[in-house]
């Protein structure tokens, strides 16, 4: 369980600051930090970021009460899963002509990595500790 323990709480802080530059600046984190075109509406961003501190704050929740919920965990690699795939889609498929492909790399990186590891750490943790 120390596996998935320092899993959710890496990709609980990963989300938290990701989600505390969107919900704070999304004009600045998206254009200056990232490269990307500067949004329309930049209140999507901020509710996006506020859900990513939403979703890191049960990450931690879990994550303290691990020996008897650890299999919420597998909720948490749903929406890994599902944010890296968006993000290769997107570098594959969705960038317009001239737009900074280096964000979407790293978040593809990043995100597929942080997939991987969840299930690895969740595979040693069932072996360990049957549902």
């Amino acid at each position: 369980m120390t596996a998935l323990r320092r899993t959710l709480l890496a990709q609980a802080a990963l989300w938290a600051l990701l989600g505390l530059a969107l919900a704070l600046a999304p004009r600045f984190t998206l254009v200056s930090l990232f490269g990307q075109p500067a949004p329309s509406d930049p209140a999507w961003l901020r509710i996006a970021g506020v859900q990513a501190i939403g979703l890191a704050m049960l990450e931690v929740l879990v994550s303290r009460r691990l020996e008897d919920l650890w299999w919420w965990a597998w909720a948490f690699e749903l929406v890994t899963v599902a944010a890296a795939s968006v993000a290769v889609l997107n570098l594959a498929f969705g960038l317009d002509p001239g737009q900074s492909a280096g964000v979407w790399w790293a978040l593809s990186a990043v995100t597929v990595a942080l997939a991987f590891g969840l299930l690895w750490a969740l595979s040693r943790t069932a072996r360990a500790n049957p549902p």
